[in-house]
């Protein structure tokens, strides 16, 4: 569970991520201030303005699922000219119709088996084809990731995945991309 909303969070970006930070703070300074703080001073809080603290209450609430629903979700990004290659094409052979897996548009997958199992790739994510059962990541099997967002993925990281940029070559990131895909589309 913490796993998922660390990843959640890590999608985010850093522009949402301070709105929901500062609306969330503000929210928790309302809360601890108005339990902990005014009641040791006026031990009658909030007394005859009961009104107005059940007010402030509602707006400090409206305001943080506000702030969920506006920055918690990220804009969508237009489709790439590129990622019409990565995406599953239908062909049609006579009367049946078969979906052909993403394309990898570089890598050799035979590669990335070894460069994803000497990453520790599989300490994290579940992969059936490296024979890896991590549960920290997501399930690669479920996911089905095309082949640009698992390099994208691998050079940057996010969330508890670091980026391996600076420490794989960029042959062997295409190659780890290539194995994920060939490996989760087949």
């Amino acid at each position: 569970m913490l796993a998922t909303v660390s990843l959640v969070v890590a999608a985010l970006s850093t522009g949402n991520k301070i709105g929901l930070a500062v609306v969330g703070g503000a929210f928790i300074i309302f809360s601890l201030v108005s339990s902990l703080v005014l009641p040791a001073r006026y031990p009658n809080f909030p007394g005859r303005h009961v009104g107005w603290y059940v007010a402030a209450g509602i707006l400090f609430f409206v305001a943080m699922i506000s702030a969920v629903l506006v920055f918690g979700v990220e804009k969508k990004e237009p489709a790439a000219a590129g990622e019409a290659t990565t995406t599953a094409a239908a062909t049609t052979t006579g009367a049946a119709t078969t979906t052909a897996p993403p394309a990898a548009a570089q890598g050799d997958a035979a590669a990335g088996k070894a460069v994803f199992a000497s990453a520790g790739c599989g300490a994290c994510h579940t992969l059936k084809a490296a024979g890896a059962t991590g549960k920290v990541g997501p399930n690669l099997d479920q996911l089905k990731p095309p082949y640009d967002k698992v390099v994208h993925q691998v050079e940057v990281g996010g969330g508890p995945m670091p980026a391996f940029k600076g420490s794989l070559t960029t042959k062997q990131i295409q190659d780890v991309a290539a194995f994920v895909v060939a490996s989760t589309h087949a």
